[in-house]
Parts: structure tokens; C-alpha cells; sequence
């Protein structure tokens, strides 16, 4: 039980969400939630508050937590008539941890800041094993007084929290996030579809290659999925996609070639032709599968 209990929103509970404000009232904060998804049990069974809208939520916190899946979303629960800037009142903050548009966080920002608040970009990294954990990697824009007032409350629900830069750069962070996780698990399906079909036994190189330098996150938690066909989000590639289509568009803005990063956005959108949008990101195994007509390892039957 924290010492100073903060009453603060929380706005977005799905699968990331939901394990990050909980952590936030188990360390005894008040909290005031709005969500479309289903309550998960242990925010429905907890002592948070449900509010009727994002207004409501901001008229009663003083911190407000937004986690949403797209910049459209963020823009809906910022500036609906019902949100959140229509609840708030100065000197609040508002903390965006969604994986959005850079260029937007910094109009988004300019315009709850023109409102006497505060603002902070703060996406993660780390998928529903982190949020859980409370394990997050958190890539932070915004002014270092804000953040270093919000930070004990990021040390509930993260272990790598960066300050990158002003708003914005923490939505640039994350999206140059994405694009390593992309193309690495494009490189790890590569290799095992490549070891499977040569007749190599695709669990035991994937272990063999952790005691080496290709070892890595992606491997052993990806690569692994790959091997055990276990394909339920923890990312969905539908979200990935967004995240790679943020890329290009910045880089077609900014005059810079990303083309191992359009290729793994190629891929995500065979698995997307395919109906696997709602897999985990993961699953962009299966479009190199696909190519190659054999997979890592036979689907277990449904």
C-alpha cells in the first residue's frame, strides 16, 4: 500500500491494460477506469471505480493513463465530446501508453497542453508476459519535470523506463522498437522454416542457436512458439501491421528507405490475407510457411 494514494484514470483495459492498472491499485492507488472491452476479474472484482466515459473518468483523476490501440482511438478519447479533454481541469496530466503516430502525439500534446496540463508519451514494450510481470519496457516523451513526477508510478508497471526525449520521441522509440522485433521475427521463421525443410530437428536448432550469437529475445520466446505452434495474441499481428505501416509513413515523410521493414510488412499482410491478422505476431512464421510449402512443425488438429 503506497503512502500517497493518487486518484488516477485509466482508460483502455484489454489485454495490456488491464494487468497495468491493476498493478497501479494493487499498490493502493485510487482509480477511476472507462474501457470497451469486458472487465477483466481482477479490475470488475477489485475497488476501482467504472465510469460512463473517458469525460468522467478525467473530471475525476488527477493522472489520466490512456492505453488504446490506434492513433484514431487516442484522438477519439482525448477529443470526443465525452473525452477526456472535456473533463479536465489544469494542472492534470495526461500519459498516452499506446502505440501511436509520433507526428500526431505532438499535436495531441500541444493541445491538452493549451488546456493548462500536462503531457506525456509513453508506449511499452514487453506484450501481455510484461504487462503481467509488471516488466514493461516504457519509451517516455515529454518534459523531464512531468516525467519524473509520473515515474514511480511507470515503476509499478515497468523495469526499463527511458525519458527519450520532448513529446513524441517515445511514440519514434516505439515505432523504431517495432521494426527490430519485426524483422527479428522474420529472421527466426526464416531459419527454422529453412533447418525444418533441410530435415533438421527445428526445436533442437533453436536450441543450439541460444548458446551462440544469434541468440535472442525473439528467438527464445518466438521461436518457440514457432516450434510449439502455440499462436494465441500476445501481440496480434493486426497491431504489428499498424506499428510497420507508423514506420513507412515516417520514413516516406522522412526521405529514408526502410526496405527489410516493408518485407516484414509484406509478410504480416499475407498472414492478414490469409485471416491470421488476430494471431500472434508471431504466426508471420506461417506466410513464410506458406512460401516455402512446409512449416516449422505440423498444427496440432483443432
Amino acid at each position: 500500500m503506497t503512502s500517497t494514494p493518487l486518484k488516477i484514470g485509466f482508460i483502455g483495459l484489454g489485454i495490456m491494460g488491464a494487468p497495468m492498472a491493476g498493478h497501479l491499485i494493487k499498490a493502493g492507488h485510487q482509480l477511476f477506469v472507462h474501457t470497451r472491452s469486458k472487465l477483466a476479474p481482477e479490475i470488475a472484482g477489485g475497488s476501482a471505480t467504472v465510469c460512463t466515459s473517458a469525460k468522467a473518468v478525467a473530471e475525476r483523476a488527477d493522472i489520466v493513463f490512456v492505453m488504446v490501440p490506434d492513433t484514431p482511438d487516442v484522438a477519439k478519447v482525448l477529443f470526443a465530446d465525452d473525452g477526456i479533454a472535456a473533463g479536465l481541469s489544469k494542472a492534470k496530466t495526461v500519459v498516452d501508453m499506446s502505440s501511436i503516430s509520433p507526428i500526431e502525439t505532438k499535436q495531441f500534446a500541444k493541445r491538452i497542453n493549451a488546456l493548462g496540463c500536462d503531457y506525456l508519451d509513453a508506449p511499452v514494450s514487453g506484450g501481455e508476459v510484461g504487462a503481467k510481470a509488471a516488466s514493461l519496457t516504457i519509451m517516455v516523451g515529454g518534459p523531464e519535470a512531468v516525467f519524473e513526477r509520473i515515474r514511480p508510478l511507470f515503476e509499478l508497471m515497468g523495469k526499463n523506463i527511458t525519458l527519450v526525449g520532448g513529446n513524441g520521441d517515445g511514440q519514434t522509440c516505439k515505432v523504431a522498437n517495432q521494426i527490430i522485433v519485426a524483422l527479428n521475427i522474420a529472421a527466426v521463421g526464416e531459419a527454422l522454416v529453412f533447418a525444418s525443410k533441410a530435415g533438421a530437428d527445428p526445436a533442437r536448432v533453436r536450441t543450439a542457436l541460444m548458446g551462440g550469437f544469434a541468440a535472442s529475445r525473439i528467438l527464445e520466446v518466438h521461436g518457440e512458439r514457432m516450434v510449439k505452434r502455440t499462436f494465441a495474441p500476445g501481440f496480434r499481428i493486426g497491431l504489428h501491421q499498424k506499428d510497420l505501416s507508423l514506420a513507412l509513413a515516417g520514413a516516406r515523410a522522412l526521405g529514408v528507405a526502410l526496405p527489410q521493414t516493408a518485407g516484414a510488412a509484406q509478410l504480416m499482410q499475407v498472414c492478414a490475407a490469409n485471416g491470421m491478422q488476430d494471431l500472434d505476431h508471431s504466426a508471420l512464421v506461417k506466410a513464410i510457411e506458406l512460401m516455402a510449402d512446409h512449416a516449422v512443425m505440423p498444427d496440432e488438429p483443432a
